[in-house]
């Protein structure tokens, strides 16, 4: 819940920064998952790329940068903004639709659970038990 309010919140400050330019978090929304490119090489290195995108701490450097050069650069600062809120939108949907961090052993298996089905059901993680 607290995710679909960061969407909600990223969307109106988009609005004020830049109101017309309110769609920009939908337009580059796919920009943050080229991290899962290190899939390619391995889990591990996939889970380290993904989640080195996927924290809301890089959003926020680039928010306070937004503030700092403002008054210097206000264009410059308005583009941060606008780069960080969007970063911010698709860390949001992300975890609002239950992906998470990635854990190094396996993609659908994140710091929120399994992602997905197996045999019709949800994935346990290697040693729980069912009960």
């Amino acid at each position: 819940m607290e995710n679909g309010l960061v969407v909600v919140l990223v969307i109106a400050v988009t609005v004020m920064v830049a109101p017309g330019l309110w769609w920009f978090p939908l337009a580059t929304f796919l920009v943050f998952d080229l991290s899962m490119l290190g899939y390619a090489r391995s889990p591990a290195v996939g889970a380290a790329w993904y989640n080195a995108i996927h924290t809301y701490s890089w959003p926020t450097v680039l928010a306070v940068l937004a503030i700092l050069t403002d008054e210097s650069f206000p264009t410059v600062s308005m583009w941060l903004a606008l780069t960080a809120l969007s970063w911010g939108f698709h860390i949001g949907i992300d975890r609002m639709l239950g992906y998470g961090l990635k854990l190094p052993d396996a993609f659908t298996h994140t710091h929120l659970g399994w992602i997905g089905q197996a045999n019709g059901r949800t994935r346990k993680a290697p040693g729980s038990h069912e009960s």
